[in-house]
């Protein structure tokens, strides 16, 4: 097989175009996109959603647990619990270590909690959980997209054939979710390794950085980059076999699937998740009623359905009944907490306000999470063209930007348009954007990366954003 130059194989698969970022535009298109189209409808027998909700609370019932302790116990450190706060945990929660250490990467993963300088803060899934079902479903999913990064590939397995497994799972869960019942073990592996040998025949090398170090333990991270193996031969269904009892309890772990002896089924959730995938349907919050009377929070979520100017007059409206300095301070409130989209959205609403939200931006300037938005505001305010402001950053900040952008889009948009998100970052291929979004230390990065991968079409590429992905939560370099 004739082999591509590396330079001509990161310029067809890795480039991304130089546009000027919309970050608010790309967010809000993450909502109404899906509100603008007929949603299909899922296959014949799917619960409905306020029970798929149920099931997806019982999954993570210990890690919103853990979120809860975490939250009100502000030390359990950046990354695994330390050995202190693991004590702690342990003995609040009545949990094993083993038991805490799982429930802690959960609520990581699941967007439960964020970690700022090894300060621990509830993500807005947590404030949303028991009210909010959509909420709980796309945490869920997050945790479904990212089972390889808590289920430790066997011990001495070639991290290249971890990752080609990887690969292959969407096929594997394809047929389970089709078959609608159990299928044997059998009839999984052979598709396994019919798909493994495709993936042989059509690889294709992205220069995506070092290869990621293997634990100490010798379990290899699951998202880790081949090596040339161009030569290697194909592996046999036996050498399979254990990696796919491996991939099949790491999504039978996070409630995807139930193991039956020689055969799996998917669960309600794992096969609406499936569908989901398969079907790339957006899942928003629904909008409250009667807007004016709203909250800020509930306000903007409302208008996150609307077109720019239809929102625009429900700020006016909403701004004429409350004083300017109790509306500028809501909107403000907002904007702190963790969900991307109605950060931008309140953003948008002060635009809307003007002159007299000066002092409140110019005020929060200073603040890592918000100073993208204020700079961008602040040079409207002054006179910058929008489709110009941008231009006030630096790279770092439209990095930060960019991230906290792919995170409203991830939490409310669907895959296609998260896909399309990296033609807005200022980076000139994928492997730099990666490099530099794990340097800016954004707590939504592993989130993000993860559910890039899980949606990008390219295999080589979404390999590379997996392994940096699975790098940043362990802590790796």
């Amino acid at each position: 097989m004739t082999s591509r130059k590396p330079d001509e194989q990161l310029a067809r698969n890795s480039r991304l175009r130089l546009v000027p970022s919309q970050p608010l535009a790309s967010a809000r298109r993450a909502v109404t996109t899906g509100r603008n189209r007929q949603a299909p409808r899922p296959p014949e027998g799917t619960p409905p959603r306020a029970e798929l909700a149920r099931q997806a609370r019982a999954v993570l019932s210990d890690a919103v647990r853990m979120a809860r302790w975490a939250a009100a116990d502000r030390d359990p450190g950046a990354g695994p619990l330390g050995p202190k706060a693991l004590e702690r945990a342990v003995t609040t929660l009545d949990l094993t270590a083993s038991q805490a250490h799982t429930a802690w990467d959960r609520a990581k993963l699941s967007g439960l909690v964020e970690v700022h300088d090894g300060v621990v803060r509830p993500g807005w899934r947590l404030h949303a959980w028991d009210s909010d079902d959509s909420a709980v479903l796309r945490g869920w999913v997050a945790l479904f997209d990212a089972w390889s990064l808590i289920h430790l590939a066997p011990a001495g397995v070639d991290p290249g054939l971890v990752a080609e497994v990887v690969e292959s799972v969407p096929q594997v869960l394809s047929l389970l979710q089709l078959s609608a019942g159990p299928v044997t073990a059998p009839a999984l592996l052979d598709l396994l390794a019919q798909r493994v040998a495709e993936l042989h025949e059509e690889r294709c090398e992205i220069p995506d950085g070092p290869a990621a170090p293997v634990p100490a333990d010798g379990d290899a991270p699951a998202a880790a980059a081949r090596p040339d193996t161009g030569s290697a031969a194909v592996p046999t269904a036996a050498s399979l076999a254990p990696l796919l009892r491996w991939a099949l309890e790491g999504l039978a772990s996070v409630g995807a699937l139930v193991l039956g002896h020689g055969q799996a089924t998917l669960t309600p959730l794992g096969s609406w998740a499936v569908w989901v995938k398969l079907e790339q349907i957006c899942v928003a919050a629904q909008s409250p009623a009667g807007n004016i009377e709203q909250s800020a929070q509930d306000m903007l979520r409302g208008c996150a359905q609307l077109t720019p100017g239809p929102a625009r007059a429900e700020y006016r409206a909403w701004l004429a009944a409350r004083t300017v300095s109790s509306a500028v301070g809501e909107l403000v409130t907002v904007a702190r907490g963790e969900d991307a989209l109605l950060r931008g959205l309140a953003f948008e609403a002060l635009r809307v306000v003007g002159a007299p939200a000066e002092t409140a931006v110019r005020g929060v300037v200073e603040e890592p999470q918000l100073r993208p938005y204020a700079l961008i505001w602040l040079a409207e305010y002054e006179g910058a063209d929008p489709e110009d402001a941008q231009e006030v950053l630096t790279r770092e900040e439209s990095t930060w930007l960019w991230v906290d952008t792919a995170a409203a889009v991830a939490d409310h948009g669907d895959s296609e348009l998260l896909v399309r998100h990296l033609d807005s970052a200022v980076q000139g291929n994928v492997p730099t954007l990666i490099a530099e979004v794990r340097a800016i230390g954004h707590p939504r990065t592993v989130q993000v990366l993860v559910a890039l991968a899980a949606a990008h079409p390219d295999p080589a590429l979404a390999k590379a954003v997996r392994r940096a992905a699975f790098q940043v939560h362990t802590g790796g370099v």
